[in-house]
């Protein structure tokens, strides 16, 4: 019967890592370029029954076998594996802002923060005073050659990336984006913004057929489906609650036992 409040109580745990993660993700679902977090659960090793009247080893033409037949597998809970972030494609939504762009394919901007470079997929940007290109939280855009001035004149970005003055059409920079070898396990750092790690590999220069196609005047939506993420919400308080009922049984069998068959 403690085994039971155990398992009870692994169950419960599991399902609260993931109502946390549904939960941030429809707290997100109007940020640019937000994307979802996954909550994967494992199940801890099973245990076989066998019965104990026929204990023992008897002998085969191919060997020996236990003599004791299994009745069945009896599990010892649940934990939470891994927390990632899927980087589906989110739709894209025109604005009339020449700074904002969204990258169609996998793929990520740099930006200059005061801990290193970081990496985004909100290209929710604009020109700050001194003319460089920044994100809303006033970090540098990085190009290729640096942080990108494209001037006070207006600047045309083509799906490559390079930067143009609207005037003399003159190729400033190309805008700086990268992949990774595991994108799966970036770090987020809050702000919508990715480090990389050990596990997702260092930063390369995305080129060729690896490279997105970057649109000028869109932004990227987040990949957060409100029904979906309902739906998975109702999952999980149920799957809680049965894990609590679980609990609540296991200590009515045990208020029992011991005040009542202690006693006698």
């Amino acid at each position: 019967m403690v085994r039971g409040w155990y398992t009870g109580a692994s169950g419960m745990n599991a399902q609260q890592n993931r109502l946390d993660a549904i939960a941030n993700n429809l707290a997100n679902v109007d940020t640019a370029a937000y994307k979802r977090d996954v909550t994967v659960s494992k199940s801890f090793p099973e245990l076989l029954l066998r019965r104990t009247e026929a204990d023992g080893v008897y002998k085969t033409p191919f060997g020996s076998a236990d003599a004791a037949p299994i009745i069945g597998k009896i599990g010892l809970g649940v934990e939470t594996n891994e927390n990632y972030t899927d980087f589906e494609q989110g739709s894209f939504r025109a604005t009339e802002n020449k700074s904002d762009m969204a990258l169609n394919g996998n793929g990520f901007f740099a930006v200059q923060t005061p801990d290193g470079v970081r990496y985004t997929r909100n290209g929710n940007f604009l020109v700050g005073r001194e003319g460089v290109l920044e994100t809303k939280d006033g970090f540098p855009v990085l190009g290729e050659n640096g942080p990108i001035k494209p001037g006070e004149t207006g600047f045309v970005v083509n799906e490559d990336g390079k930067i143009y003055t609207s005037d003399t059409m003159q190729l400033l920079d190309r805008i700086k984006i990268v992949r990774f070898d595991n994108e799966r396990y970036l770090k987020k750092q809050g702000n919508s913004l990715y480090a990389e790690n050990d596990i997702s590999g260092p930063a390369h220069i995305a080129e060729g057929d690896e490279r997105p196609k970057v649109l000028q005047s869109y932004m990227e939506t987040s990949n957060v489906n409100v029904v979906n993420e309902m739906v998975q919400m109702i999952e999980v308080n149920r799957a809680y609650e049965a894990n609590q009922k679980t609990i609540q049984s296991e200590d009515s069998m045990m208020n029992t036992l011991w005040s009542k068959v202690a006693t006698v």
